[in-house]
């Protein structure tokens, strides 16, 4: 039996941390379930599971609905998706629109009990609230059934411990407890496979954040026989980037060596750039900051945090070509400030920058 695996889809999300690319990455998700076909198409998948957080919350418009219905419809292949905590099943929820009685393909499982499909039982477990302490898990029967294959549904955190807003933790042993031969998890947004545990969270089919190691993937899940350790294979179905470089400047040379790097960039329109600065920031470097300002400019979308970089306190080339007098005396005491801990170096960093800038500017 061969199957696809997908969670996390969170359409309808606002995306407002990258501003105007915002309307670009919610398009994508939209753009990648096209992918999670193709993806089902190829492997010959016998049906797709969803497993929770389909939706961004419950205020999606109708005609985003419809449209996710349609999308789910024309799958070629059957679909099985469970509400998660972003869109539990209760009165008024979006899996209480009359559009999803009209897709014959897609199967909304709203209740805990066991579907019988060709060579397997599903055990949804589909949520009724955002958050909770229950194992969604618990209430699987580990009684099997002759010849059938047993696939577990599920959204929650894997672990002994909850995740920060303590919703529904799955023990880590959910899998042996019930006797499934695989559980198919969401709300983790990077794909994990845990080996030899019969269990896996495919993570989102497209990114939804920076700092999101392994997302934009579906899985593809095959299951030989009972008692065969499944064979689970990721692949790629995002269409945008989010790439998050982390850069520690300890010496002259470094942050042009970013810059280059950045400006050879394949496909820069379709990715979203964070760029973490940190370590001595020297006055030689000035100009290639700017650079790398304008170098960022050619990305979907870019953010530059200078929070953690510190002018180098060594380092004369600041006042060298300043004039004597106010302004001279005043980046002095501004790049001493700035190397001290506490929050006044942040701001003592900026105003630097913004003083050698227009210096440099009365200066040319």
């Amino acid at each position: 039996m061969r199957f696809v695996h997908t969670a996390d889809w969170q359409i309808g999300m606002a995306a407002a941390q990258v501003g105007e690319a915002g309307s670009r990455v919610r398009q994508a998700r939209l753009d990648a379930i096209h992918k999670v076909a193709k993806v089902c198409r190829n492997e010959q998948a016998e049906f797709l599971i969803v497993a929770g957080d389909t939706f961004e919350h419950h205020g999606v418009g109708r005609d985003l609905i419809a449209a996710v219905a349609s999308l789910m419809q024309q799958m070629p292949c059957p679909v099985y998706v469970i509400p998660g905590n972003h869109d539990p099943e209760h009165h008024g929820s979006v899996w209480r629109d009359p559009i999803w009685s009209q897709c014959d393909r897609v199967h909304v499982l709203l209740t805990r009990d066991p579907v019988s499909i060709p060579g397997a039982i599903l055990y949804p477990c589909p949520l009724f609230c955002r958050r909770s302490g229950e194992d969604p898990t618990s209430w699987i029967p580990s009684t099997p059934e002759e010849g059938k294959l047993r696939i577990g549904i599920a959204h929650g955190h894997a672990g002994e411990t909850p995740n920060g807003d303590g919703s529904y933790p799955v023990a880590f042993d959910a899998s042996k407890r019930a006797g499934l031969d695989y559980l198919a998890l969401g709300h983790w947004h990077s794909t994990t496979i845990f080996p030899g545990a019969r269990m896996a969270y495919s993570g989102t089919h497209e990114p939804t954040a920076f700092g999101e190691p392994d997302s934009g993937n579906v899985l593809v899940v095959e299951l030989t026989g009972k008692g065969a350790l499944p064979v689970v294979t990721r692949v790629h179905t995002g269409t945008l980037s989010w790439r998050q470089i982390k850069q520690s400047i300890t010496s002259e040379g470094v942050l042009g060596g970013l810059v280059q790097e950045l400006a050879q960039s394949a496909n820069p329109d379709s990715q979203l750039l964070q760029v973490c600065l940190s370590g001595l920031l020297f006055g030689s470097d000035v100009g290639v900051l700017a650079r790398l300002e304008d170098v960022c400019g050619g990305f979907l979308y870019a953010r530059v945090d200078r929070a953690e970089l510190k002018p180098a306190p060594a380092d004369e080339s600041w006042m060298a070509d300043l004039p004597a007098g106010i302004i001279y005396q005043t980046a002095h005491r501004l790049r001493d400030l700035a190397g001290t801990p506490g929050p006044d170096a942040e701001i003592a960093t900026q105003s630097l920058l913004e003083l050698y800038a227009m210096a440099s500017e009365v200066m040319a």
